[in-house]
């Protein structure tokens, strides 16, 4: 049974805005007492937090799909609805988040550090909140947004100080195992290790993490064997250690082509160059072993390697290993800059941005409207409401919305299209002459709003409209 996951792919769903509620004050002698309708609450978010506690996506492996609660809708009497909950996602240290192209959205290091992976949608308005002197009581309120939905695919990229690679069986559980508390499978055989195994050794006044790598073997970096599953496991790393069998008992092998075949497995993954390096000779106690590690020694430092004759089993050179490892790990702990504190940087809008844009798509025929706060009000908005979409047409007005149609050639009957092209509202334009609650009728109602003519009758309209403009022209003209 699977017991260690190190990519996933998760599908998380914010939660949804409650609607807002549009009711009136009902009393005793007070049959219109105004408008009370509460807000609808706030979806909950989706929210990765790292938590030492977790080694393992498995538990997204086993259930990839997650979402959060939402909002509840307002209620009359000014009662706002509940906050959906926010679900909190345990992930471990080093967990990278990407989205389905490959680019990161996140790299989550340091326990407690958190990313919004969906956000929850806003509650809509309720009729007491959208009361004003010119719209003294409303008879609707603003829907709730929808919370976001969205693909992410999670990869652990383990964190530790030191990384033992090599080949399979070339004894990297057996060291972890007496360098550390660690206690990984160790067996006789090839591919005993199947998880990437973590361990803390201390040496001296140096603590430091080291990792056991499932073993490598030629095309790792092309997915051959388990290499190219746990490769991104010594990315974080500040030394590369090669494990070396100095008694392996393939006659095509020997510890230097082993190194030369490791090293072009990391070349073909990238980005481990500037890593240092240190070779470990392992299994001298067995005779041979320890007259192939004195024949190759000189040949392995002349290439600038440090080189150490160890033996996991008799437990010989290992606190020399140990203190060398600190050291190189104290050394690039050092090195990297002090983390600055937390700067907000302020990046304030030009003082001529709209925050919309007005584009005229030749494809559908019709002037698209694209940006945040557009696109928002049309989510919250009821359209088997008249009055909801009036006061719709009234805050697009304000925005200046309708200025860039008329700027940018829209006439009257022109199709609108405000969204995306796979998720758009397109309805026919007409310039608004007046605005506000002069144009409403009876409550829920607005007589600037009439039936949407279809595309045809638009046309026949226009060339209609020109034809009579040529006739008046003709008409004056006398040449």
């Amino acid at each position: 049974m699977t017991t260690f996951v190190d990519r996933v792919e998760l599908h998380v769903a914010a939660g949804n805005g409650g609607h807002g509620c549009a009711s009136v004050h009902r009393e005793k002698f007070k049959p219109l007492g105004g408008p009370d309708g509460g807000n609808g609450g706030r979806g909950g978010d989706v929210i990765l937090v790292v938590d030492q506690a977790v080694t393992t996506l498995l538990d997204y492996h086993h259930s990839p799909h997650r979402k959060a609660t939402n909002g509840a809708p307002g209620e009359g009497g000014n009662r706002s609805g509940k906050d959906g909950q926010d679900l909190v996602l345990p992930v471990p240290d080093g967990t990278v988040v990407l989205d389905k192209d490959g680019n990161v959205l996140a790299d989550l290091v340091g326990h407690g550090t958190t990313f919004i992976a969906g956000q929850g949608g806003r509650g809509g308005l309720g009729n007491a909140a959208l009361a004003s002197a010119r719209r003294k009581a409303p008879g609707f309120a603003l829907l709730g947004e929808p919370g976001e939905a969205r693909d992410v695919v999670m990869e652990l990229k383990t964190v530790a100080d030191v990384a033992l690679v090599g080949y399979p069986s070339a004894g990297k559980s057996s060291l972890i195992s007496v360098l550390s508390a660690a206690k990984p499978k160790i067996a006789d055989y090839p591919f005993t290790t199947l998880v990437p195994n973590l361990g803390v050794v201390t040496a001296g006044s140096t603590v430091y993490t080291i990792a056991d790598v499932p073993g490598l073997i030629p095309g790792a970096s092309q997915g051959k064997g388990l290499g190219l599953e746990f490769l991104r496991h010594v990315e974080r790393c500040s030394v590369l250690v090669h494990v070396l069998d100095t008694a392996t008992l393939e006659s095509d092998r020997d510890p230097v082509s082993d190194l030369d075949v490791i090293e072009e497995e990391l070349a073909q993954y990238g980005g481990l160059d500037d890593r240092p390096r240190i070779v470990v000779l392992n299994k001298i106690d067995i005779p041979d072993g320890q007259d192939l590690a004195e024949m190759i020694r000189g040949d392995l430092e002349k290439r600038g390697y440090k080189v150490f004759e160890v033996s996991a089993v008799a437990r010989t050179g290992l606190k020399e290993l140990s203190f060398a490892l600190a050291e190189i790990v104290a050394q690039a702990r050092a090195a990297k800059p002090v983390q600055e504190a937390t700067r907000i940087v302020i990046r304030p809008k030009a003082v001529d941005d709209a925050g919309f844009t007005v584009t005229y798509d030749e494809a559908a025929e019709v002037y698209r409207v694209r940006g945040e706060k557009p696109e928002r009000w049309v989510r919250q908005t009821d359209f088997n409401n008249d009055e909801a979409v009036g006061y719709l047409a009234d805050r697009l007005n304000r925005l200046g919305v309708e200025d860039k149609l008329m700027k940018a050639g829209a006439r009257a009957g022109d199709g609108v299209a405000i969204g995306s092209e796979d998720n758009a509202v397109v309805f026919d334009w007409e310039p608004t002459m007046m605005a506000g609650a002069e144009m409403l009728g009876r409550r829920g109602e607005d007589h600037r709003l009439e039936a949407p003519r279809p595309a045809a009758q638009r046309r026949r309209d226009r060339d209609a409209e020109r034809d009579e403009a040529q006739q008046e022209f003709d008409d004056f003209n006398p040449f």
